[in-house]
């Protein structure tokens, strides 16, 4: 397989961007990546982020240049992994990454979180590395967001089968205090009397 199959086979899981990193791995080196931007092959679109030049735009776009700006090990989460589930209607002011360790540098419009991520508490949507369901909603109510926000969210997940009540109910038993009364709440609302 050529050097540009390989960085093309990564671009399009991740909407036609990669990072340097990517076309390294992918075979290309520094001054053939260059190259090929200054021939308009690809689009820089900041430090170490580039974009396959003819691939069609992604409605993540914002996204997916946050996540590889902050490394492969970011995950999004927050509110970010909530819209990427398609549970809110929120645009949220900043992008929400969780990252294994505060990340040295600050970047205007995203907002780091650190955590350490278990494999079963990350999943894959749009092609981003994204918060489990259940992991997103405890970060969420942690972080203090209205009540209002999970309860919508919850009611929808369930409708359409993104989690079962039955995880959720882990989940409140496992982290227990405010989010297990968040969670226990949001529930209740949702079993007829």
């Amino acid at each position: 397989m050529s050097v540009h199959s390989r960085l093309y086979q990564i671009a399009e899981q991740q909407g036609g961007y990669f990072s340097a990193g990517q076309a390294r791995q992918a075979g290309l080196s520094k001054a053939l990546l260059s190259y090929h931007t200054r021939q308009g092959r690809f689009l820089r679109i900041r430090r170490g982020v580039y974009r396959l030049a003819t691939f069609p735009e992604t409605p993540y776009a914002d996204l997916i240049v946050a996540w590889l700006a902050a490394g492969e090990k970011a995950v999004i989460s927050h509110e970010s992994a909530l819209l990427l589930y398609g549970l809110t209607d929120l645009l949220p002011a900043e992008i929400h990454l969780t990252v294994p360790r505060t990340a040295s540098r600050r970047r205007t419009g995203v907002r780091l979180h650190t955590a350490r991520l278990s494999d079963d508490e990350i999943t894959f949507r749009h092609g981003l590395p994204v918060t489990a369901l259940s992991r997103t909603l405890v970060d969420l109510i942690r972080s203090g967001i209205d009540e209002e926000w999970i309860r919508q969210a919850v009611r929808q997940a369930l409708e359409r089968g993104l989690v079962s009540e039955t995880t959720l109910q882990e989940e409140a038993h496992c982290r227990g205090g405010r989010v297990a009364a968040v969670i226990h709440r949001a529930l209740a609302l949702l079993t007829p009397s």
